[in-house]
């Protein structure tokens, strides 16, 4: 069977990664490299190994977090669908089967915030995994006086954790935030859709969403 580690040496795949990440860069919009989706990969299995889930589950959910952004390459508009098409082909050639292949596209195609539904638990746990990779280390701009509010909520991010409660109810999103940089208020002004996501993504892994900010319960 295709595994996790078959597709993260692909060099096609890699240089796919890379060349979309350069788009975005080109227009401006944070990291989305080689590094932001092996976080997300590896944020997926925590997530569904905390939760006992099975091993073939983890796998896929790995492959669809590493391929989820490659979409970007074609356009940013719609990038999930096209990230899914491009993935189909890519995993057919390299002999998944139509059962995993269905599932892990069935997860790209459903992790942006304008179309996600968390179908299954694979795009569930890409949902929280990609949506919660809040980091300062995302931002490439390095010149303050030019930030956007996307850079300065990025930028103000200097803590950043993910943590499943010991019973299985509850994923917390934990940030650290500095408040001369951005307010908490700019941070929803960005991110309110993606957490509402988060909320229904949780919901679809019997988990209730939390998200705290400066040690402040915020949703």
């Amino acid at each position: 069977m295709l595994t996790y580690k078959d597709v993260k040496k692909n060099e096609t795949i890699r240089t796919y990664i890379k060349m979309a990440d350069a788009t975005l860069s080109e227009l401006g919009y944070t990291d989305h490299s080689l590094a932001h989706v092996t976080k997300v990969a590896d944020t997926a299995k925590y997530i569904l190994s905390t939760l006992n889930y099975s091993e073939r589950d983890i796998e896929l959910a790995q492959i669809a977090s590493f391929m989820h952004d490659i979409g970007n390459i074609v356009n940013r508009d719609e990038h999930a669908q096209s990230g899914a098409v491009m993935a189909f082909r890519l995993l057919d050639q390299l002999g998944a089967t139509p059962e995993d292949n269905a599932i892990i596209i069935s997860a790209i195609g459903n992790h942006d915030e304008g179309t996600a539904v968390p179908v299954n638990p694979i795009a569930a746990a890409l949902i929280l995994a990609d949506k919660t990779d809040v980091r300062r280390s995302r931002v490439r701009n390095r010149d303050l006086s030019s930030f956007d509010i996307h850079d300065r909520v990025n930028y103000a991010v200097e803590e950043s954790q993910v943590t499943i409660s010991p019973d299985k109810k509850k994923f917390q999103l934990s940030l650290k935030i500095d408040t001369s940089i951005s307010p908490v208020m700019d941070y929803f002004e960005i991110f309110l859709n993606r957490m509402l996501l988060c909320k229904k993504a949780a919901h679809r892994l019997d988990m209730v969403f939390e998200l705290k900010i400066n040690e402040q319960n915020v949703l």
